[in-house]
């Protein structure tokens, strides 16, 4: 037996995994009737798609253990997103909140699906070398990665759940959570995507802090709430950091184009 390809396939049944786990969250929410007369299908669905966001968390610490990055690799994790991140927590928005408002409903969770496919596919061209192999992943990541945008519909689903469907009376408040989640995945915001992290004394305090404010959250409100916390935090982290950086960042891009040499005119011309 090729041991390398035995390898090359582990990670990808992970994702194959996370598909799977989107496509039973769809089935469900689509033969289920109303929430308001069994909320089970919906609050199991958001479950589905917590696991597939683990999945899709292992597949690529998988796939760089065992150096078997590809760029088939990079493209069938991105389908995968699709469908577990952008389709089924659409459908599950639609159906769960917004399928009331009709047509407007029906839009506000296409925009989510949309934006969440555009997310995609300029994290597909920014991770992939000319060459067609994967590039070395950076420490931060263009817009909100769309696993983050449906986990925070989802950490909103199953709160709800937890509180018997007692925690938003209102639509007007999911639709601008969505819009804003839509808006975040295609924006320049820059989100830390955990790769390279290390264990420096700064980080273990960070860790702390955050395991500690969790541990808080899920103590008083619940455990169901620590997941929306969680999203949160790396939400307001990751906006807080921008705005504070712009013009830094600013600085930098004018001085590179500063620093580019001019083009030389050519001899030939008079």
């Amino acid at each position: 037996m090729n041991l390398r390809k035995t390898l090359f396939i582990l990670p990808n049944l992970f994702t194959l995994s996370s598909i799977y786990c989107g496509f039973e969250a769809i089935r469900r929410v689509s033969e289920a009737p109303s929430p308001a007369l069994e909320p089970q299908p919906y609050y199991q669905a958001a479950l589905l798609l917590v696991f597939a966001m683990f999945f899709d968390t292992i597949d690529g610490r998988v796939a760089r253990l065992t150096k078997t990055q590809s760029a088939f690799g990079v493209q069938i994790d991105s389908l995968a997103d699709v469908v577990s991140f952008g389709v089924a927590p659409a459908i599950l928005l639609y159906r769960w909140a917004l399928m009331g408002l009709g047509a407007w409903g029906s839009f506000v969770s296409f925009v989510f699906l949309a934006c969440g496919a555009i997310r995609l596919a300029r994290f597909n061209v920014l991770a992939t070398a000319p060459s067609g192999e994967p590039t070395k992943p950076s420490k931060f990541i263009l817009g909100l990665p769309i696993p983050g945008a449906a986990g925070v519909i989802l950490a909103l689903i199953i709160a709800n759940h937890s509180v018997r469907g007692t925690l938003f009376a209102h639509r007007a408040v999911l639709v601008a959570v969505s819009l804003a989640l839509s808006v975040l995945m295609v924006s320049t915001v820059r989100f830390r995507s955990f790769k390279d992290l290390r264990f420096t004394t700064r980080t273990v305090a960070s860790l702390a802090l955050g395991l500690s404010s969790t541990a808080f959250i899920a103590t008083k409100f619940g455990p169901a709430f620590a997941l929306p916390y969680i999203m949160a935090v790396y939400i307001a982290i990751a906006v807080i950091e921008s705005v504070v950086t712009f013009p830094k960042r600013r600085a930098e891009r004018r001085a590179e184009r500063t620093a580019q040499p001019a083009s030389k005119p050519d001899d030939k011309d008079p």
